[in-house]
């Protein structure tokens, strides 16, 4: 099982000439997921070597426009590329009338589906399950609604102990299967060989959480908890505490605070405010309180 995340922009609400706003590329076990688009996410797409058609599920945490204005655009142009495959798309209630209302307005019309799957709840929710992985969304706290996102993998099946199962000439291959999928398995004389004995503990799944745009919120600690990596948004220092509450926005302190609450692998910083011209400060606030956080590089992939 492999999992990376490519971060495309992590800038706060202006595009600049070194930055774009808020936008990620995940793979994990063969799928493709972008999670926000701000404007300029379809270029640093093409500089990710990243085919387009191989996205066909975009998570969008809210309807601020250095979130979601790229959205436009890039839907476009997987209509000018020949796109057939229906694409997916999750976000707050209100993003299928803003898309359409551009589309009607610009008289795009589409060979593919867009299948919208608007989000109101203020509880955290399964959103999309397959054979392979999860999504459930993390209520944040915002000046508008939104959600932060949790990709985890299911757990694999476990290994088959060879060394074991060859004491037992009844156990034949037809039987691995159940094997690995944790059964037991009963001997002709009536004995049960107990799963554990056969079989070693599967790899644990892994898990990576995208928090961006929120007040501080430890109530999604528990939801998070174990996390093998967390980005999370650190718009302000902590001497600017009260312009990160009237604004919406966490501190690098309380971002550091979450990721050792929710005891997550790593976190990651971003979305920061444009004040800042040297981001090691955030560094130097957060790796006090949890040691293993880092800054954001565009482009670059971070295994998971």
């Amino acid at each position: 099982m492999s999992a990376k995340i490519t971060i495309l922009g992590y800038n706060s609400a202006i595009p600049t000439v070194s930055g774009i706003p808020t936008s990620q590329y995940l793979e994990m076990n063969e799928r493709h997921f972008l999670i926000d688009c701000g404007e300029g996410t379809q270029v640093q797409l093409r500089r990710a070597r990243v085919k387009f058609s191989k996205i066909n599920h975009i998570f969008i945490s809210h309807l601020h426009g250095d979130h979601c204005f790229g959205l436009p655009g890039l839907i476009s142009s997987f209509r000018l590329l020949g796109r057939e495959a229906p694409l997916h798309i999750y976000g707050p209630k209100g993003i299928a009338e803003m898309l359409e209302t551009i589309f009607r307005i610009t008289d795009s019309h589409r060979e593919f589906n867009v299948i919208y799957h608007e989000l109101s709840s203020k509880q955290s929710e399964l959103i999309y399950e397959d054979h392979k992985l999860t999504v459930h969304t993390i209520p944040l706290n915002h000046r508008i609604y939104a959600n932060g996102y949790l990709f985890r993998e299911k757990q694999g099946l476990r290994h088959l102990n060879m060394e074991e199962i060859k004491k037992y000439p009844e156990i034949e291959v037809c039987d691995y299967h159940k094997l690995k999928k944790g059964e037991d398995f009963l001997l002709s004389d009536g004995y049960l060989l107990k799963n554990e004995v056969l079989t070693t503990p599967a790899e644990k799944g892994k898990s990576y959480a995208f928090c961006s745009d929120t007040r501080f919120k430890p109530d999604i600690v528990p939801i998070i908890k174990g996390v093998d990596v967390l980005y999370h948004e650190a718009t302000f220092l902590h001497d600017l505490k009260e312009m990160a509450d009237y604004t919406g926005h966490t501190t690098a302190m309380e971002a550091a605070l979450i990721a050792k609450e929710a005891e997550a692998g790593k976190l990651i910083l971003g979305h920061f405010s444009n004040r800042y011209s040297d981001l090691s400060v955030f560094l130097d606030e957060t790796r006090p309180i949890f040691p293993n956080t880092f800054l954001p590089e565009a482009l670059k992939e971070v295994e998971i």
